[in-house]
This record gives structure tokens, sequence and C-alpha cells, in this order.
């Protein structure tokens, strides 16, 4: 069940301990791309989420770090992680020119260590699982955020994380319609077609009708500081709740700056939200509250029917170490 690949040296015996053991006789062990994609789905995705928010209060969360490579139209993004039993770095790439080759833009890669020896023990391509990962993340923030009878659900993107977006939001509220909404109106179009297809309600809106309608917005796009904002702030209604997946790195931008006087802003980590989350557009004063003092009710979260909420998800290593250690427990495999 488990692919086993050679290491390129044989792999030390681990020393005694009550931590992790690493076989050496298996040298490095490598679960592809295809067999993690297999094993996901949206529950294991946000039992593995509410674990890693939860583990914010209390533990290390470290900041991300996002470069690019040769060509800068190639981003990577360096997310480090640790637990109090296991370590890892997850390495999510973007090249825009992929398609080209038949390969998709997006693409995760997790490396765990050996807590004994300091060396990499395990490899998993987590290229589709890192989409239900972030989806997830989305869910638990609309879970914990948005109106408890929210109906209608607003997607702005036509990439290839929008219908995770809007499948592990109808898990977490009673989801009748989604407004699918891009620039590109047939793209939208095509997505919605794919959702109805699984048995949701959906069509292609604009997007101040689909402000107009929504309980829940969901902006999982690629748009930055120098592009328009995705809707003008005076077309959210009061009591809608945002999840912002897009901005990820320095000077993207997805929300129109003035919402931030009108919302309650919740995010993953503070301080990395402000350097290159979508905070990093709010004005100073902003006060960001962690999800997971949300989440551990350490921090209240909607407190009256018209609250605008903002969750800034600019995406921190726990939601990946916590999702590999699911899917390594899925498959037996303890390190």
């Amino acid at each position: 069940m488990t692919a086993i690949g050679p290491a390129a040296h044989p792999a030390p015996a681990s020393p005694s301990g009550s931590g992790p053991q690493l076989d050496a006789g298996r040298g490095l062990l490598h679960i592809p791309e295809e067999q993690t994609a297999a094993l996901v789905d949206e529950e294991l995705a946000l039992e593995a989420a509410r674990a890693a928010f939860a583990a914010t209060v209390e533990g290390a969360v470290f900041p991300s770090l996002a470069v690019h490579g040769s060509d800068p139209r190639n981003r990577f993004t360096l997310k480090p992680s640790a637990s109090a039993t296991h370590a890892g770095v997850k390495i999510g790439t973007y090249w825009p020119d992929n398609p080209e080759c038949g390969l998709p833009r997006h693409h995760s890669t997790l490396l765990l260590f050996d807590q004994t020896i300091g060396r990499i023990a395990a490899v998993l391509e987590l290229g589709t699982a890192n989409a239900y990962r972030t989806a997830a993340a989305d869910s638990l923030a609309v879970d914990l955020l948005a109106p408890s009878g929210a109906a209608t659900l607003a997607v702005f993107g036509t990439g290839h994380q929008a219908a995770y977006e809007a499948r592990a939001v109808t898990r977490v509220r009673p989801i009748g319609e989604i407004l699918i909404v891009g620039r590109d109106r047939g793209r939208a179009a095509q997505i919605a077609a794919k959702l109805t297809a699984e048995g949701h309600t959906a069509r292609a809106a604009g997007a101040e009708e689909a402000c107009a309608n929504a309980d829940v917005i969901v902006t999982a796009t690629t748009t930055r500081a120098e592009d328009p904002p995705l809707f003008e702030a005076g077309w959210i209604r009061p009591g809608t709740h945002l999840s912002c997946m897009g901005a990820d790195a320095p000077g993207k931008r997805e929300l129109p700056p003035a919402l931030f006087a009108r919302a309650r802003v919740f995010c993953d980590l503070p301080e990395q939200a402000r350097r290159m989350g979508e905070s990093q557009h709010a004005p100073e004063d902003t006060h960001l509250i962690p999800l997971g003092e949300v989440l551990t009710q350490r921090a209240q979260g909607r407190t009256d029917d018209r609250d605008i909420t903002v969750f800034d998800s600019s995406g921190i290593g726990l939601q990946d170490l916590y999702l590999a250690l699911a899917l390594l427990k899925k498959m037996d495999i303890c390190l």
C-alpha cells in the first residue's frame, strides 16, 4: 500500500528513546501524489485543520517565506512547522506555464524530519491534498464565524481552488445556491456546471449581484494590489462572512481596503497576515484575532447578526503537518 523509495544513502539506525523511530532498513519513505490524492477527503482535511488551529494557541507557529524561482513568475513558499512530536517543511510551488507540460500550476511537497537524527524521514507529495487543506481552513472559519443559517455562497475565482472551496463550505452550512464570479464569465459558467453536476445549485453571477445576495463570500484569486479590488466595500451586506484565501504573498490583495473599517478580522497568524496576507493592506489599528483562539473559546467570534466577519488566510505550516500526519495514520504508518 505504501510506496517506499530507496534512500540516496542508507539511513542510520535511530538511537533508543521515546521519540519516533526511523527504520534503518527502510530508507526514505516516499508517498506519491497519486496515493495522497486517493486518500484525502473533506472530512479528513477538516479534522486536520481543527487540530492544526487548536495547536496554534499554545504551540510554536512559524511564519512562512514566499520567494520566487529563477523566473520571477515562478513562485514557491516554504512553510515550516513543529508539534510536540513531529516537524516538517511544506514547499508549495506555483509555476504558471505548467499546463503547457500537462501539469497543474500548483503543487505541494512536505518533508517530514526524523526527530531523533534530524534527517528527512518522509516525503509526501500533496498537490491535490493541499487544495483540500486550503478549503478546510475556509470551512472551519465559516463554521466558527458565519451566520448559522447561511444559505447563499459566492465564490470569487475560477481557478483550480474554486470548486474545492465551494464543496467545503457546503459541508458546514445549509447552502442552497452557489454563485461563481470571475473575469471570464465562460469559465465561471464551467465551474458552476461542474458543481451542478455534483448535485449543487450553482450559476455564474456578476460581482455586485453576488455580494448583494451572499451570506458567505470566498475569494480565491491571484489578484494583486495594483489590480482593482474584486468588489466595492459598500456592496457587502451586514451579517456577511468573508473568507479571503488568495492573498498569501506580499503585494497580493483581493478586498477593498475600506471594508476593514466595517469588519471584525480573524486570521491564522497575525504577524504573517500583516506581512503577506490580506491584512497587509489593513489600517495599523485593525485588531486581528487568531482563529485558533475562537476555536478554543479563548476569543469571541461573531457577536451580532449584523457583524461583517473576515477570515484572512495566508496559510501556516501546521495545517500541512497535521494533514500529512492524518494521511499517514490512515495508511497505518507511524513515524
